[in-house]
Formats: C-alpha cells, structure tokens, sequence
C-alpha cells in the first residue's frame, strides 16, 4: 500500500520557539489517522506545513507523492481551524464557487450539491445566505466545501469544535463515509472517544514532538499498566491496601483499581471475595483518554507557540479569492 502522506524530520521554528521538533510520520493512503494532543503542542502548525501554508526549517515532506500539497491542491480537501465563509454569499452559490475552483463543473457539480446538501440536512436552506446559519450549519456546509470534489486526502483541524452531539455524530457518520469510499483522512480533535472510533491510527504530539504513534491496539500494548473493575455486594474498601495497586476509586457497590506493573489481578480477586459477593470483574487496558493524560502529564504541558498556533492574518484562511460565478 502506497503511503499517502510522509513527513520525515520536520522542524519548525518561530524565532528562538521550536513549534514543531523532528517530526516524522507515515500514513498509507486509506487510512484515518487522529492527531492528538493538547493546546499549543504543533497539530495545527504540522497541518499548515502538510497543506503548504507553512515551510519547514528542516525535514521533508511529500503529499501523496509530491513534496508540495499546492502541486495536488484539487486532490485535497482541507478545513482548516480557522473557519471561513462568504457570510453575503448563498449556500447554493457557496458550494458552486468552491466546486469550480477543485474542478467540478455543470451536471456534474449540481449533482455533488444536492446530494450533500441533503447529507448535511441543508437542502431546504440552499437558497439563503450564510449570515443566515447557525454556528452549526456554517460548520456542516464548510466541511462540504471541503469533500464536496472527492478528495483522496482530506485534513480537517478540530472538526468537531462546537458541534451539538447530534452534528458530531453526523460528522462521525461523514468521515466514515469517507474512509469507506478509499479517501485518507486526517483529523485533529481532543475528543479521545471520537479518536477510538474512527481512526486506524493514532499520533500523539505534545511540545512539538511525537510521543507515541501506532494503531489503537499497538499504542495500548505498550502500556503494561492494566485496571481491574469490580461491582459487588460487601465491604470493597480493603482493596485500598491491596499491594500493587496505585490508584483506587471504591464506593459501595463498585471498585476500579490501577495495578502497578507486574501486579497478578488474581490476587485483587481473591481478597474481594473475602468480604463481598462478586457480580462482575474486569481486566482492562488503559483507554486512549487515560493514555493521554499519562503521556501528556509526564512530558509537561505544551508550551503555546508565540503565535498561540493562530495563523497570521490570511495565512490559512479556507477563503479563496472571490471571483464572480454564474449559477449553476
């Protein structure tokens, strides 16, 4: 399988300030790839540079084969963090202009539309202007701006912010879409659930460097700490003075018990069932949430870049010129 993105030894600094630190990735194409990691870590500076908004200072970079995005641009679809739509402009004349500037012409592109403005729930609404939609809408129709051409890549900076738990899950039900259809997708998000259920793989980035790569099995093998869950009927709380056991939260009916490395589960059994009656017990790997907050908290804090990863102004905006288009 071919790989569809390759950033090998990418470093990028802003003055004395490394936003990102050697950082090297590979993606085949197909997959769905999370980006993780908390505020300020370089997830959005590493997108400018993939999209050739940015340059690196070191390092490479090759986009579905070429070492610049600009030269595949009608390949990609990307939505970037800062938003950006026509607000005079109507839905309608929104997704023609951004389909003729990736290609799409006549029959063709009025198909796209209507086919995705019913996707997104828009249809009855392709006739008013942008001012006019939600925050919620305005987000659903952007992200239509960005696939509406099919794009074998697409890379989308924290598409979920904002959204109500109903969009986030037509959002989810879109990028799965997307995957099934052969498309690569790269998302940025701090929802750790969302990442669970949609990506093939996962990258955590923090201080400009990558902590941890890997499919969502190969990341959690690596950690050998494991949790035991238990609910039952009696006194759960000797299990606090258990040895081996680093973290405990007990109530009445339920105990989750974090084992130091090494630790039988066995024996957590054996002293529960002295002093209640077990209904259920669990070995568990760490979750992607916990895994994070582990990584995260034993690297530091990320450390926000001068420009708080805030592009300069029109430095990424989702807005091309503006050029008058007839109607389709």
């Amino acid at each position: 399988m071919s790989d569809a993105l390759v950033l090998d030894g990418v470093t990028k600094r802003f003055g004395r300030f490394t936003a990102v630190d050697d950082f090297s990735l590979r993606l085949p194409a197909g997959q769905v790839l999370g980006f993780l990691g908390p505020n300020g870590a370089g997830k959005t500076t590493t997108i400018r540079m993939i999209m050739s908004i940015l340059h690196p200072d070191a390092g490479t970079i090759s986009v579905l084969g070429h070492p610049q995005a600009s030269e595949v641009k009608d390949r990609i679809g990307y939505l970037p963090e800062e938003r950006g739509l026509y607000r005079k402009m109507t839905v309608q004349d929104t997704l023609s202009y951004f389909g003729r500037l990736k290609g799409l012409h006549g029959a063709r592109l009025r198909q796209r539309i209507d086919e995705n403005l019913q996707r997104i729930g828009l249809h009855d609404w392709r006739r008013k202007r942008v001012e006019t939609l939600s925050k919620g809408m305005s987000q659903k129709l952007q992200f239509i701006t960005a696939i509406l051409h099919e794009p074998e890549l697409v890379i989308l900076d924290e598409p979920f912010s904002g959204l109500d738990p109903l969009n986030v899950d037509l959002l989810e039900r879109l990028i799965a879409d997307l995957r099934r259809s052969g498309s690569t997708v790269v998302f940025s998000t701090h929802q750790m659930n969302l990442a669970e259920r949609l990506c093939d793989r996962i990258v955590l980035i923090n201080r400009g460097r990558k902590l941890i790569e890997g499919t969502l099995n190969e990341v959690r093998g690596r950690f050998a700490t494991r949790y035991v869950m238990l609910d039952g009927d009696g006194d759960l709380q000797p299990l606090l003075h258990l040895p081996g056991v680093t973290e405990v939260q007990v109530t009445d009916s339920h105990a989750r018990l974090e084992l130091r490395d090494g630790t039988d589960p066995n024996t957590v059994l054996r002293a529960a069932l002295q002093t209640a009656r077990i209904l259920r017990f669990e070995i568990q790997r760490p979750d992607l949430q916990e895994i994070f907050v582990k990584l995260v908290g034993a690297d530091g804090p990320a450390t926000s870049s001068p420009t708080g990863e805030r592009p300069r102004a029109g430095a990424a905006s989702a807005v091309a010129p503006l050029r008058e288009v007839p109607h389709e």
